[in-house]
């Protein structure tokens, strides 16, 4: 019998919402396909033991985007099954629940998906997310995100400058002009795929992060407003 899909996230502070980028390719996704799921949010120091528990085995630490053993997204399929990484669960729903379909082998998805969409700006986002966060989460964020960065993230936000957000501007343009190719909104034309989820997902990211750098954000391109109005729909649950 087929079981309600459960869907594993990183909470805001109360009232919990979903927030994280990698977290929401998979719910817009799940949006996008009218899936009938329920979200549990698990905060960061209770991924590991939440996930463990389930029977999920750690990520794969020679995948490219490996960074630690246990991450969200997570999901628990309608046949009982479990799977981490957005890109395992995408390629899963995508076969699970083919309408509409997201175009996964089009050659677009891994232009974008590889593209540095928030890369030359990093240091204005990752400082910020705490902000975010219940305590708990919070701290641990603060601690893991040292380590990774090899200073404190107060020490990153110092280093951020304007200089950064130039050279954001030309892998803004890349974007942008990919969003053209086909006369828009999305980056197939009038047909959307996880290419869109890919990029949409990252400017709702920088929507709930800060609305300035979000709106700063947007006036890189022209083309990035309208992608974003086009699929808001697919933005509205965020439970």
């Amino acid at each position: 019998m087929a079981q309600q899909v459960i869907f594993y996230d990183i909470p805001s502070k109360a009232p919990a919402k979903g927030w994280s980028f990698n977290p929401w390719k998979v719910r817009m996704v799940l949006n996008m396909k009218g899936i009938d799921y329920k979200t549990e949010f698990v905060e960061y120091p209770d991924l590991a033991p939440t996930l463990k528990a389930l029977g999920l085995p750690p990520n794969d630490p020679n995948d490219p985007g490996y960074f630690s053993d246990y991450t969200s997204p997570a999901i628990r399929y309608s046949d009982g099954t479990f799977s981490m990484e957005s890109w395992h669960i995408v390629h899963a729903l995508d076969k699970q629940y083919p309408t509409p379909s997201l175009h996964l082998e089009d050659p677009i998805v891994e232009k974008v998906r590889n593209s540095s969409m928030l890369g030359p700006i990093v240091k204005h986002l990752m400082p910020k997310v705490p902000n975010l966060l219940s305590s708990v989460s919070s701290e641990y964020f603060y601690t893991t995100r040292e380590s990774m960065f090899g200073k404190p993230l107060q020490q990153v936000e110092a280093e951020a400058t304007e200089e950064q957000w130039e050279d954001m501007k030309v892998n803004a343009k890349e974007i942008g002009d990919l969003l053209r190719e086909k006369g828009g909104p999305f980056f197939l034309g009038e047909t959307v795929s996880y290419a869109d989820v890919c990029f949409v997902t990252c400017l709702k990211f920088l929507e709930i992060l800060d609305d300035g750098v979000f709106k700063k954000y947007l006036a890189l391109d022209e083309a990035f407003p309208i992608v974003y109005e086009a699929s808001k729909r697919w933005l509205a649950r965020d439970d």
